[in-house]
């Protein structure tokens, strides 16, 4: 951190006053990270209550930052970026909001004796393995303190930074019930660069998986989204599950894209000119809403159980949440597990 000071903006200088309502202390840039601005702040609490209607397996989910550099297209959290008058699309992915004392502040929380154990979740908005961890190294602090509460905890990733951790949840998992998922939606490279920029590629993610199953952990594989007309045809959805298995997870699980917010415009630009013939289709498919039809949902299923039986993956239930901003002033507050 000493190695910013010189490089640190002032706190006061152009920020944003949703950024000042989240209790920004600085803005930092660096050459490491070059083309992203850090917004460190001081949050108030770590744990977020998930509503009840949500129909999750938790109750509880920890956000340590907030955007995310691996700049997923169909990324599903994008509209709560707007929530600290950012936008959803260049800024999601390059202003990135890091609670610097949020291990300390969880570690309270759960001091607390009302705090009665239940499951808390990581990666439920944005990526708590994205490449800022690799600086912050928030996640070794908040991995002890639930383990030190005796609080059973489950990861959702894309990072492969987790593997930095791999010692530490594996000590935790003696304590305490460790659930960890990884996220492949797109096993194609060439798709994979184009609408997953920042993420390690897939063949990285993969590797993941035989590591922590190496460790010892039932790994379930996220097949999400699949994106209609360009992830969902046999060949590739075979041939990723077939990776997945040989990898040794667990099982799998898969459900289509969904369009919410400001994600559907940011999507649908790159589909117009990356794919212009699909336009049509996914105007068909998603009409002016967020979701499939109906009719898509349950063609996808029938395409994928079978070959989830094919290569022994178990099939999980998708949750299929939304996405609970943070911020009191958002309207219409959504909770999502996968971005």
């Amino acid at each position: 951190m000493v190695r910013w000071q010189s490089q640190t903006l002032d706190a006061d200088d152009g920020a944003l006053p949703g950024l000042t309502r989240a209790g920004l202390t600085r803005t930092v840039q660096t050459p490491e990270f070059e083309g992203i601005t850090f917004h460190e702040v001081l949050c108030k609490s770590a744990l977020n209550k998930v509503p009840a209607s949500s129909n999750l397996p938790f109750q509880w989910t920890i956000n340590p930052m907030r955007g995310c550099s691996h700049a997923c297209r169909y990324c599903f959290a994008r509209p709560t970026h707007e929530y600290l008058d950012l936008d959803a699309g260049k800024d999601f992915d390059s202003q990135i909001v890091v609670k610097t004392n949020i291990a300390a502040v969880l570690r309270k929380e759960l001091g607390r004796r009302s705090w009665h154990r239940e499951p808390v979740a990581l990666g439920t908005n944005t990526d708590p393995y994205q490449r800022a961890e690799g600086r912050y190294r928030l996640m070794p602090g908040i991995i002890r303190a639930l383990t030190d509460s005796g609080t059973p905890f489950s990861i959702l990733t894309k990072g492969t930074l987790l593997r930095r951790d791999l010692p530490l949840l594996t000590l935790a998992a003696r304590e305490v019930r460790v659930s960890v998922a990884v996220s492949i939606a797109i096993h194609d490279l060439d798709l994979h660069r184009s609408l997953e920029t920042g993420t390690p590629a897939p063949k990285a993610r993969l590797e993941l998986v035989r590591a922590l199953t190496d460790a010892g952990f039932d790994v379930n594989v996220m097949v999400a989204p699949v994106i209609p007309c360009l992830t969902d045809s046999k060949a590739h959805l075979d041939e990723l599950f077939g990776a997945i298995a040989d990898a040794g997870a667990r099982s799998a699980v898969a459900f289509p894209m969904h369009l919410r917010g400001s994600t559907r415009d940011w999507f649908l630009d790159w589909l117009a000119e990356h794919h212009p013939a699909l336009v049509r289709r996914y105007r068909q498919l998603y009409g002016r809403g967020a979701y499939v039809t109906p009719e898509y949902s349950t063609w996808l299923r029938e395409r994928v159980d079978p070959l989830l039986k094919r290569h022994a993956l178990k099939p999980e239930k998708p949750a299929e949440p939304e996405t609970q901003p943070e911020s009191p002033h958002a309207a219409d507050p959504q909770l999502a597990l996968f971005g």
